[in-house]
């Protein structure tokens, strides 16, 4: 679940189109990404956490390889591959590693819940790296967010039977380190590939983490081979919850806009909270039902999808 988009949705202009057609991608969008976090523990649990990153990433590569150079995006690959490669380790890389390391711990649900957080995260790193100052109300948006991050680890919400209080922490503070990378890459995007074609990016971002995860996946390889079942999982993750999911992104960003793409940041954890119960069997507590809206509440204020709607003075 790249961040990646937020720039790249900041500089694609929309087509306008029958409300019914992007509406279905951006649930199937949701549907992947939510996903993702049932394949990542599936994965995880029999690959460890920086081979099941690495083996995700060097699908999608080998997806979206093929279908950037038959698109003719080649030259722009070797022309800009010192940043992609950067990014894709802040896009990618990092984060997917986190993402399964904190899955080893606590549930699905909780994992995409807090990954929700990733555009504030994101406002953040521009706000330092650009010197772009939110307005008041985002402000305060970014402090409810957090608020409902700081609520739903307050109570250990979704950790797995037998594991401690610390190891939910731990846990905790993975996703949140991923979000954050999530930010950084954002903006990388944004400073070193502005204008480079999307698919340019997805690719060269899934070969530069490839890249990075390789040596450390290769290390930390499982003694005995995996299952069918979590070979199976890993597929689906590289093929369709990176390759396929970005290609629908870069498509809804077409269709409806960049401000109505970005929503899809509020059906992945409704997604994962689902796939969680009915595949895994993992239970959705009221508490965190309530952090997952405060949370949700606040980046909608932090991002500007939600404005408040200030009284404005008569004219004298």
């Amino acid at each position: 679940m790249t961040t990646t988009k937020n720039n790249i949705a900041a500089a694609t202009p929309a087509k306008p189109l029958a409300p019914t057609a992007w509406l279905i991608d951006l649930v199937l969008l949701g549907a992947l990404w939510g996903a993702s976090f049932l394949f990542m523990r599936i994965g995880a649990a029999e690959f460890g956490a920086l081979p099941t990153a690495a083996v995700r990433v060097a699908i999608a590569a080998l997806f979206l390889l093929p279908i950037a150079l038959l698109r003719g995006q080649g030259p722009s690959l070797a022309k800009h591959w010192k940043a992609s490669l950067l990014v894709g380790v802040f896009n990618s890389g990092m984060p997917f590693a986190l993402f399964c390391f904190a899955l080893l711990t606590i549930n699905t649900g909780l994992a995409a819940v807090l990954n929700a957080t990733t555009p504030m995260f994101g406002a953040l790193v521009a706000w330092a790296w650009f010197r772009e100052r939110p307005a008041n109300w985002r402000l305060v948006g970014l402090a409810i967010g957090f608020a409902g991050v700081a609520m739903l680890a307050s109570r250990n919400a979704g950790l797995h039977s037998g594991a401690s209080g610390n190891a939910a922490l731990f846990a905790v503070l993975a996703c949140l380190g991923a979000c954050l990378c999530y930010g950084i890459s954002a903006s990388a995007t944004r400073a070193y590939l502005g204008g480079v074609p999307a698919l340019t990016t997805a690719t060269g971002s899934q070969i530069g983490a490839t890249a990075f995860l390789a040596l450390p996946a290769i290390w930390l390889w499982p003694a005995q081979m995996p299952s069918l079942r979590a070979w199976l999982a890993l597929l689906a993750l590289g093929i369709a919850c990176t390759g396929v999911a970005y290609i629908l992104f870069f498509r809804l960003i077409e269709r409806a806009g960049p401000a109505r793409a970005l929503t899809v940041t509020f059906l992945v954890p409704v997604f994962a909270l689902f796939y969680g119960a009915v595949f895994l069997g993992e239970s959705i507590t009221q508490w965190m039902l309530i952090c997952a809206v405060v949370i949700v509440c606040g980046v909608a204020l932090s991002t500007g999808i939600v404005k408040p709607g200030w009284p404005r003075k008569a004219a004298a």
